[in-house]
């Protein structure tokens, strides 16, 4: 059974991640997408309200196992068996993160392969960040979320 795991802080879920998870769950039995915790960040979301977006954004592919970590993504891949780690691409300032990210992870973790997947066209602008300052401005985040989240968002962002 191929594993391979699809990490982030998904704060919030957006459709460029759920672009990388259904390319991800075309090649693999199972992704896993993991929420990565840093104690040293801080969050729009709490990591309940992330894992429930998630859990609703992915609900019809069938191989998503939605999982939580902190520490290094190595060691969560380790635990559960995974060599692959898929990693989306919007832009060569992201290719060269996601490469020195490759450099260490290769280092902690032999045999790992890194998976780098281009986004689409229509998802190539979109991150977390740009949906949470919509958010803070009181923009539409609807064309950056996946469907049927916005109004979920945006209610817990209100709180």
């Amino acid at each position: 059974m191929k594993k391979c795991i699809f990490a982030g802080s998904f704060d919030p879920i957006t459709k460029g991640h759920i672009e990388m998870i259904q390319k991800a769950a075309e090649l693999f039995d199972e992704v896993y997408v993991a929420v990565g915790i840093n104690p040293d960040k801080k969050y729009l979301f709490p990591i309940d309200k992330r894992m429930k977006f998630i859990e609703k954004a992915c609900k019809n592919i069938k191989n998503v196992n939605l999982s939580s970590f902190d520490g290094a993504i190595v060691d969560f891949m380790k635990e559960h068996g995974i060599k692959y780690n898929v990693r989306g691409i919007r832009n060569t300032r992201d290719l060269e993160y996601e490469n020195s990210m490759n450099f260490f992870n290769a280092r902690l973790l032999p045999g790992v392969t890194t998976i780098y997947f281009p986004c689409d066209n229509e998802n190539v602008y979109i991150s977390s960040t740009a949906v949470r300052e919509l958010l803070r401005l009181g923009e539409d985040i609807a064309p950056y979320v996946p469907d049927g989240l916005e109004k979920d968002i945006v209610k817990e962002y209100r709180k």
